[in-house]
């Protein structure tokens, strides 16, 4: 059982950055594809960007792409998101997720298997 812990979120005016991080208790880590994913009040939980474990290929929302960057520390055991330009309509909880192996597309939620606890980030304008 892979336990994920998010960190990082927070309140933020519009333009400003945040960096979310995600740590695993699992040591295999580093063969664990891991994504981002977030969900505003009344939505459904929609992708934001994904790493795969193999080569760090990355993965990322129409919607984000330019402005957040996805990255991993193996070493660490940890995910991060770099949330740059921050506008109110990224305002959600983020939730880190990971897979191994994933089978499928990387932005269904259900392929992963395990998921964090969430973190909460609102954007003010």
């Amino acid at each position: 059982q892979v336990q994920l812990v998010e960190s990082g979120g927070g309140l933020v005016h519009a333009g400003d950055s945040l960096r979310l991080s995600c740590t695993a208790s699992e040591r295999t880590f580093s063969s664990y594809t891991m994504g981002w994913f977030r969900q505003a009040p009344g939505k459904e939980r929609d992708f934001v960007a994904a790493i795969n474990w193999l080569d760090s290929r990355t993965a990322y929302a129409d919607s984000v792409t330019g402005r957040f960057t996805i990255s991993r520390d193996n070493a660490k055991n940890s995910l991060y998101l770099q949330m740059d330009s921050l506008q109110p309509t990224d305002t959600a909880v983020y939730y880190c997720a990971a897979c191994s192996p994933l089978i499928g597309d990387v932005r269904t939620p259900g392929n992963y298997d395990y998921w964090g606890q969430g973190a909460q980030v609102t954007v003010s304008s």
